[in-house]
């Protein structure tokens, strides 16, 4: 394995030269990439007699072909680890800066990239810090949980980073991983080429006057995941989006809507052509009788009031009705009890199989992981906690096979 090594400007720049040796010993190829900053604590020549290959550290290298090293630099990893990943360094990622090497190869390659953070506690803590670690996350940078314990500055608190050998654990179990989701994705292809998924996703809001509405915290994410991950492996996939903020994934088609009579509508439309029917949209289950034409006011000599709610349509029990039903699956966010309420659910809605996972205080909603319970009549499997995006791709199998 090809490793690109990155190293910027910060004190911990001194335990890259032990992970250097560590990923020479593993039998990896390494390339190392300094900032000018870097350079300041360590001579480059170190990491040269490590790891058996010149330092990169110019954006414009003559000697490099055509001048374009750092193109060069972002096909031949076959992963980025930047250790130590300094604030500033984050914050250019973030920003997709390229003022540098590092930051322009980073752009220009489309390989894993880990980031091994390293600063003050305080600058590890600010708002601004954990801003820019969740966006990377969410663009798929793999990022490690910076250690605690004195730094160099006199400090004790967290953002150390990570041992060189947790690092190497790090990078070996994250290749381990991306084999196995490699297969699986081999595997979704097998099972889904032109199968057509009909998914429904996000919340619905239903409107109490023009200004106000009942909804809940669904993100969107774990449908959009799914979404992606049949696009990816060869199904045609119509997406029914409640209102989210979330880009449509490449591939699907897109059908927006806001309302659970809106959603149900859509669902009626596109429903026999389907193969397989995710329903997993969090749908309210009342709406306003009648929603008022203008804005309602505040009154100031009453304390209360009253709003009367009508039941939405189950659409999902709707669909499973019908005699032309697809393949149907189900999910249940539940706060207690999540088992044996989703049971009840896949029996009395006749799913051919359902999903369950806990939310609130933290858990399920707005988040980029999530664990589930995949539950059908023959068989009980625990996908454990893992982002979005890979527990979609192992669901994905499973409903696969079931529909093979």
């Amino acid at each position: 394995m090809k490793i690109l090594l990155g190293v910027s400007g910060g004190i911990a720049a001194y335990k890259s030269l032990l992970l250097t040796r560590l990923f020479v010993k593993a039998g990896y190829q390494v390339q190392v990439v300094m900032t000018e900053g870097a350079k300041e604590f360590i001579q480059p020549l170190s990491f040269q007699a490590l790891s058996g290959n010149p330092v990169r550290d110019s954006l414009f290298d003559a000697n490099q072909e055509a001048g374009m090293g750092h193109i060069e630099l972002a096909r031949w990893a076959d992963q980025i680890v930047i250790a130590p990943a300094t604030a500033e360094t984050l914050a250019k990622l973030r920003m997709g800066r390229a003022d540098d090497l590092l930051t322009t190869l980073c752009l220009a390659t489309d390989r894993p990239i880990m980031l091994a953070p390293a600063m003050n506690r305080l600058m590890w803590a600010n708002q601004a810090t954990q801003e820019n670690i969740a966006v990377l996350k969410a663009r798929g940078f793999e990022v490690l949980q910076p250690g605690s314990g004195e730094q160099a500055c006199g400090e004790i608190g967290e953002g150390r980073m990570p041992e060189p050998e947790d690092i190497l654990v790090a990078v070996e179990a994250f290749q381990a991983s991306l084999q196995d989701r490699q297969a699986e994705l081999l595997a979704n292809a097998q099972l889904w080429k032109q199968r057509r998924l009909l998914i429904t996703a996000g919340p619905t809001y239903e409107d109490i006057d023009p200004v106000r509405f009942i909804g809940n915290r669904s993100s969107g994410k774990m449908g959009y995941a799914i979404a992606e991950a049949a696009a990816c492996a060869g199904a045609e996939v119509t997406l029914i989006s409640g209102p989210v903020s979330l880009p449509t994934p490449f591939g699907v088609e897109r059908i927006d809507v806001r309302s659970a009579e809106q959603m149900f509508a859509e669902v009626q439309k596109y429903y026999a052509a389907a193969d397989c029917f995710i329903s997993a949209a969090a749908v309210a289950d009342f709406r306003v009788e009648q929603m008022a034409e203008q804005k309602l006011k505040k009154q100031n000599d009453v304390d209360s009031m009253s709003l009367n709610l009508v039941k939405n349509p189950d659409i999902v029990a709707w669909v499973t009705a019908q005699q032309d039903k697809p393949f149907v699956v189900g999910f249940a966010a539940e706060t207690e009890n999540v088992e044996s309420y989703a049971r009840d659910k896949l029996s009395r809605k006749k799913l051919d199989m359902i999903c369950a996972n806990q939310v609130g205080q933290g858990l399920g909603f707005e988040r980029d992981d999530n664990r589930l319970t995949v539950i059908s009549a023959s068989e009980t499997l625990a996908l454990p906690q893992s982002s979005k995006s890979e527990l979609s791709s192992k669901l994905l199998k499973i409903i696969g096979k079931a529909l093979s």
